[in-house]
C-alpha cells in the first residue's frame, strides 16, 4: 500500500530533521556498506589466508615459503579490513562549522589527564 501525500511530506520532513540535528546518525542509516558485509570479506580472507599458509607447508620449500607468506599477508590484510573504519564516499556531506561548533568537541584521554594534573597545581 504507497503513502498518502501527507505521509510522504511528513517523512520527507522526518529526514530533513534528522539530518539537520544528528547529521552523523543520518549518514550512518544511509550507508550502503554494512559492517557485516566487512565481516563477511573479512572471513573469507582469512580462510583463504589459511588455506594458503597451509599449502604453503605442504609444498615445500620453494614455492612454499613463497605461498605461506601470501597466505599470512592475505590472512593480515583480511583482519586489518575488518577492523578499519569504512571510508566516506567522496560526495558525502561533511558536517559544516555550525554542527561542529554545537557539539563539544571530543577529548582525548590526555587531555583529561592534564587538565586534572593543571587543577591539582592550582593553574
Amino acid at each position: 500500500m504507497p503513502l498518502s501525500e501527507y505521509e510522504q511530506r511528513v517523512l520527507e520532513q522526518m529526514e530533513r530533521h534528522l539530518s539537520t540535528d544528528d547529521p552523523r546518525l543520518a549518514t550512518r542509516l544511509t550507508q550502503r556498506d554494512r559492517p557485516a558485509s566487512r565481516y563477511f570479506v573479512a572471513v573469507v580472507g582469512t580462510l583463504a589466508g589459511i588455506l594458503a599458509l597451509v599449502l604453503g607447508v605442504a609444498l615445500g620449500p620453494p614455492l612454499g615459503v613463497a605461498l605461506g607468506a601470501a597466505g599470512f599477508v592475505a590472512m593480515f590484510a583480511a583482519v586489518a579490513f575488518a577492523f578499519s573504519k569504512p571510508r566516506r564516499p567522496k560526495g558525502a556531506e561533511q558536517a559544516g562549522p555550525a554542527t561542529r561548533s554545537a557539539r563539544p568537541a571530543r577529548r582525548g584521554v590526555m587531555d583529561v589527564f592534564e587538565e586534572r594534573w593543571n587543577r591539582r597545581r592550582g593553574q
